[in-house]
């Protein structure tokens, strides 16, 4: 029926970005279905960039595709605890390709920084790696961790950085 033709397709679309992937890594993270039965729902797991004061941290987060992606974004959650200015303190990454598509009601980003069917996992897991690297301390979903960030880098927020990828060794394959 037509009614199971866009599921199919979105289920054909998920299985080709896990087929993927085990194709062809990518350095800095692994993902994969949390439950074989449920292609919505992914776990992946994030390598802290060199260089970076997250290096060394391996954190674990989860996608959850809404029913009609491609057409709107997944949300990400990082498991880990992970202090950054550009996730939320429950876990919600807040990055502009994660956003719903379309005009920014704030006039803060342009629609084609926003969601694009054309994102992948992968394209979503090399933009998170790259927020790690360089947060965006403007538009914060962490009010605390973006004034610590801007104001007191390498004492406060860095202290807070260590915390998070010490426990993340210790908790990465629980």
């Amino acid at each position: 029926t037509d009614c199971t033709k866009p599921k199919l397709l979105l289920r054909r679309l998920l299985f080709k970005n896990t087929i993927e992937l085990n194709k062809n890594p990518v350095e800095g993270f692994s993902a994969g279905l949390i439950d074989d039965n449920d292609l919505y729902r992914w776990e992946v797991l994030i390598i802290g960039p060199p260089d970076t004061l997250y290096e060394g941290g391996v954190f674990k987060a989860h996608l959850t595709f809404p029913k009609d992606y491609p057409l709107r974004p997944p949300k990400m959650k990082f498991i880990t605890e992970i202090w950054h200015p550009n996730v939320d303190k429950n876990g919600d990454v807040c990055i502009s390709i994660l956003h719903e598509p379309g005009e920014d009601k704030y006039g803060y980003e342009k629609p084609e920084e926003r969601w694009l069917p054309i994102h992948t996992v992968e394209t979503i897991m090399i933009s998170v790696i790259s927020m790690l690297a360089d947060p965006n301390g403007d538009s914060p979903a962490n009010v605390d961790a973006a004034k610590e960030w801007r104001e007191d880098r390498n004492g406060e927020f860095k202290r807070k950085v260590a915390r998070c990828v010490r426990k993340s060794q210790e908790t990465a394959f629980e």
